[in-house]
């Protein structure tokens, strides 16, 4: 991984964190929406410019690629320097949640 890529993704911003975390699998855009919603009780909501203009730079990146259309719906899926990424910001959020108490071991 690049400084750059470091520079501009770590830390990352909720959403983006949100985005790389569901293209773990294959997802859309209105998908990933869907999912961060369910997953976050409604507290973040993705719209439809943040979503596309985060998936455009992510692709661009080399984050994410462009798997295949299904229904005039582009499917996304996470990269190898995504997960890198997305690594290493889970290695700092547990970082700050041991430092706050939150787990003993680890």
């Amino acid at each position: 991984m690049d400084d750059r890529i470091k520079r501009v993704y770590v830390p990352m911003s909720e959403t983006a964190f949100y985005i790389l975390f569901c293209l773990r699998r294959e997802m859309h855009g209105y998908s990933i929406t869907q999912t961060v919603k369910e997953m976050t009780g409604g507290e973040v909501i993705i719209t439809a410019g943040t979503m596309y203009g985060t998936l455009s730079k992510m692709e661009k990146d080399g984050l994410i690629s462009f798997v295949r259309e299904e229904e005039k719906r582009k499917l996304y899926r996470i990269t190898a320097l995504g997960q890198e990424v997305l690594d290493l910001e889970i290695r700092r959020i547990r970082r700050l949640y041991r430092n706050i108490g939150g787990e003993k071991n680890e």
